[in-house]
């Protein structure tokens, strides 16, 4: 349903640096940048694979966190690992990986707060 999505961030640099280090492990990194001169809106980077950047970040001085945002972890070996990278690269965790059979059974998952305060969760469906 959703092509790609957005989210602002205060300090575009340090945003960067999370998003960089906590997308690794599942097969994410920057695609795309596109500068402040050509968006007239600020410095963004496109986060996917295979060249196609699914998910933006971009300069916003008053982003004030608050989004959810779920990436697809193809096993919870990378969910782990997500959420090792990104309190590694300064996230602050949010609940640690683990099953949440409140949802179903096999939902695994990991979630940590990025440097604007979004809820950023790694999960994985499978057993």
């Amino acid at each position: 349903m959703l092509d790609h999505v957005g989210i602002g961030c205060r300090d575009f640099a340090a945003s960067q640096v999370f998003y960089r280090a906590a997308l690794a492990p599942l097969g994410l990194s920057v695609v795309m940048a596109v500068s402040a001169e050509q968006t007239g809106a600020g410095d963004h980077a496109g986060f996917g694979r295979d060249g196609k950047p699914q998910f933006w970040i971009g300069t916003h001085p008053a982003a004030a966190g608050g989004c959810h945002i779920a990436f697809v972890a193809d096993d919870r070996a990378q969910v782990d690992a997500f959420h090792r990278a990104a309190l590694a690269a300064g996230g602050r965790d949010n609940g640690p990986p683990g099953l949440r059979p409140h949802y179903h059974p096999n939902y695994y998952g990991a979630f940590v707060l990025d440097p604007d305060g979004n809820n950023i969760e790694a999960v994985c469906h499978r057993p």
